[in-house]
């Protein structure tokens, strides 16, 4: 069934033909490979803050680029208008880039034989049908159950409803053409509570391809509103060397450090503290990490990359040994070696090797700090040393003791990875990085 979205009428099958005619259009020009890509995008967004509606935005976008090869030189255009007559002077613009760049002799298509022949309904496309009143009615029911948990939290600043759709059609000149819907939805709720002279903010969210997988926006309301509250009272620890337990949300980008080492670019750049570590053990012997691009309705997933690879399931982390590194095909000829259908990143990378509940993954910290929010970007993706602002909760003896605030916590992420105790089953689906908690043996937490 041809799908299209309500940010443009037109359907997969037409906007298949506009990338078809752009790369006959480009072969015609002279160029000997050409790829291109269009993108219709639509989407309502509402926030409303103590019970007033703050904004509301409606988003309407479409767009279609081109690259072209020619004698290893590369060209690159753009447009938002998908008539083709500018689509057509889009083309013969990049064909005139592509005579003023360097030859590089990596430039081009992916190989033919890698395109995703057969493309799988990986169900990623589930229209809410959200009209701007009803999300109004929901960001304030959010907002109003969060402002009910406790009188200390009386302020706000604000509840938002989202909920987005896209078209997505990919062709190069071996003949693929290819493309998917997919929707996107969210909730969010951040509200600050105050004891006294002492403010804290504190948020919660959920976001799915379905609105039924939402969270209940009342349960999110009260889950930020919770989180404020634990705040409240935060002290500031003395310097020493602890356990470090990571919550879900921040365990991903934990990882996503990982990730951007062992990525081509940094890889071919020399500029990794991971640089050549493939083979090498940079986890504990328990730990495994596995991609798995076709998961239906997963919000990582796709049936090709951005080059037009067939994305596949692959064991990126084996017993703790990096079987071998993110590569799109630029990259990856670069290297010497072949692409592994990660154009754009990777799909839906879960950590294997749950210890647990975050209950449990408290009781194995025993004494030490949970981390709840990070600040700065102290993380240098040479050297592997990390150095970021944090806060959070003090646990002794498996239990929260106290909010902590105003603390820097410290290493390297060499060491850091190795260092790691325990991942937790209480995994956070809501991105590209599928983990649950994560307990570092040891780091520095530097305080007065």
């Amino acid at each position: 069934m041809p799908h299209s979205t309500a940010a443009n009428p037109m359907s997969q099958a037409e906007l298949e033909s506009v990338v078809t005619r752009a790369l006959e259009e480009a072969r015609r020009g002279g160029a000997d490979q050409a790829e291109a890509g269009v993108a219709v995008d639509g989407g309502l967004s509402v926030t409303v803050r103590l019970g007033e509606v703050e904004t509301i935005e409606y988003q309407r976008d479409r767009s279609m680029g081109i690259t072209v090869y020619v004698a290893g030189r590369k060209g690159t255009a753009s447009t938002a208008d998908l008539a083709w007559g500018p689509v057509s002077d889009t083309v013969h613009k990049a064909l005139s880039i592509a005579r003023f760049t360097a030859h590089d002799e990596f430039a081009g298509l992916a190989d033919a034989a890698l395109m995703a022949c057969d493309v799988p309904d990986l169900d990623l496309c589930h229209p809410w049908g959200l009209d701007a009143e009803a999300a109004i009615g929901l960001a304030r029911e959010c907002e109003a159950a969060a402002l009910a948990v406790d009188p200390r939290v009386a302020n706000s600043e604000g509840s938002t409803v989202g909920s987005h759709q896209g078209l997505r059609v990919y062709g190069n000149t071996h003949g693929f053409v290819g493309g998917y819907p997919s929707t996107s939805h969210s909730v969010s709720c951040v509200v600050l509570a105050q004891e006294g002279e002492d403010m804290q903010r504190d948020y919660w969210y959920d976001t799915a391809r379905e609105a039924g997988a939402l969270e209940a926006v009342g349960d999110i309301g009260r889950r930020a509103a919770r989180r404020a509250l634990e705040r409240l009272g935060a002290r500031k620890l003395s310097t020493r060397r602890a356990p470090v337990l990571f919550v879900p949300e921040l365990a991903r980008g934990f990882l996503g450090h990982f990730v951007g080492a062992i990525r081509g670019g940094p890889q071919y750049r020399r500029s990794s503290f991971l640089l050549g570590a493939a083979g090498e053990q940079l986890f504990p012997g328990w730990l495994s990490m596995r991609e798995r691009p076709h998961l239906t309705r997963a919000l990582g997933s796709a049936p090709f990359d951005n080059d037009g690879v067939a994305t596949r399931e692959r064991l990126l982390v084996d017993a703790g040994v990096l079987q071998g590194y993110v590569l799109d095909a630029y990259s990856a000829r670069k290297l010497g070696l072949v692409t592994t259908g990660n154009a754009g990143g990777v799909h839906n990378l879960e950590v294997e090797g749950g210890h647990g509940d975050f209950a449990a993954m408290l009781a194995k910290l025993g004494t030490g700090l949970v981390v709840t929010e990070l600040m700065g970007q102290g993380v240098n993706a040479v050297t592997g040393d990390y150095s970021r602002g944090a806060a959070g909760i003090w646990v002794e003896g498996g239990e929260p003791a106290y909010a902590v605030h105003e603390v820097t916590i410290a290493g390297n992420l060499r060491e850091m990875y190795r260092g790691i105790v325990a991942a937790g089953a209480d995994m956070d689906l809501r991105g590209g990085i599928r983990t649950g908690s994560i307990l570092v043996g040891e780091m520095t937490i530097a305080g007065d």
